[in-house]
């Protein structure tokens, strides 16, 4: 997908590029640097920054990856948190533009970011993240890349609390264990002690003919393709296909291969279509149907999405920053 949130050590990310959330002397530090540097080699990834001699706070610098699995690494300095008066957010923005316009510049087709400035440099967490959400979803509107944040572990993560809580709190509402059916436990009390294998043989035979005959009348009422019903659907909404796809943190290629029915999508990438051309929940529903799925108060991740779409909030990349606090699958592909 266009913008990942993954877990991971970013020095072990296979993209084009790594972004090391650097210092204006370019020197090995801590953190996120100190553990790039290591993992590139200490001495060659500091005298290709000495070559440079410096990087100027919001700007952004290029040096090969050495020892790294991925080929460049960019750094860019990004602003010390001073309570917010001295441009940070702007400084912090710039960042990340300034790096991503680089990786194009390199023709990478992937890069990785730290949440830059968030750790000696203070920057709040939950503001950092909602600046680099924005500014890679502004650069990926015009270009195609895939781009990952990559955090270590989920204190250094910063969903909104209040988010968190009424999100917490719906999944605490509506959410359903899932536990022992209740026909499997009607059929196990039905069964007399001295029923014989054979009849419990033909009642499983009569259990698999009426599911099949329920499968197939279900099979009857998808009358429209879900490839046909999407393109009704996009043109109704009076979008583009671009808007439809950026909208939904999708790939383009694999987009082209739903629309003209080449590819089954995936219950995730029905829903990013979902918050991409903003459906309530009835035709939320409708889309799923069509394509085979439905929503289930037995997945968190599925009253997570009702929970977003009953708000009437389609930000994908929010959404996104919610699933994977609750260590839920991501929207897109």
């Amino acid at each position: 997908m266009p913008l990942e949130i993954v877990r991971n050590d970013i020095t072990k990310m296979k993209a084009d590029a790594i972004v090391n959330a650097a210092n204006p002397a370019l020197q090995m530090g801590g953190g996120v640097c100190g553990a790039i540097f290591r993992a590139a080699g200490k001495s060659e990834l500091q005298e290709a920054c000495n070559k440079i001699g410096g990087c100027k706070t919001g700007e952004a610098v290029i040096t090969p990856g050495f020892n790294l699995a991925a080929k460049w690494v960019i750094h860019t300095p990004g602003p010390v948190w001073q309570g917010g008066s001295k441009q940070e957010d702007v400084l912090l923005k710039a960042s990340y533009q300034n790096s991503l316009e680089l990786a194009k510049d390199y023709q990478c087709q992937s890069i990785a970011f730290p949440l830059i400035s968030t750790g000696i440099y203070g920057y709040p967490k939950e503001e950092a993240l909602q600046i680099a959400v924005a500014a890679i979803s502004s650069f990926l509107i015009h270009h195609e890349m895939n781009v990952y944040l990559v955090v270590f572990d989920k204190n250094s993560f910063g969903l909104s609390e209040k988010l968190f809580s009424s999100i917490h709190q719906y999944i605490d509402e509506h959410y359903v264990e899932e536990t022992e059916s209740k026909f499997q436990r009607n059929r196990l009390e039905d069964f007399d002690i001295l029923d014989t294998c054979q009849e419990v043989e033909m009642n499983l035979q009569e259990m698999q003919a009426e599911e099949d005959a329920s499968l197939a009348a279900l099979l009857n009422q998808l009358e429209e393709p879900f490839s046909n019903q999407l393109l009704r659907v996009i043109d109704e909404k009076g979008l583009t296909d671009v808007e439809v796809y950026k909208r939904a943190n999708m790939d383009r290629r694999l987009f082209s291969k739903i629309r003209n029915g080449v590819n089954s999508p995936k219950k995730k990438t029905v829903l990013a279509l979902v918050i991409a051309l903003q459906l309530n929940l009835e035709e939320t529903i409708e889309l799923l149907e069509t394509a085979g799925y439905a929503l289930s108060h037995s997945h968190k991740f599925d009253v997570i999405i009702e929970f977003f779409i009953k708000q009437e909030n389609y930000d994908i990349h929010e959404i996104n920053e919610a699933l994977f606090a609750f260590d839920q699958p991501l929207l897109g592909s």
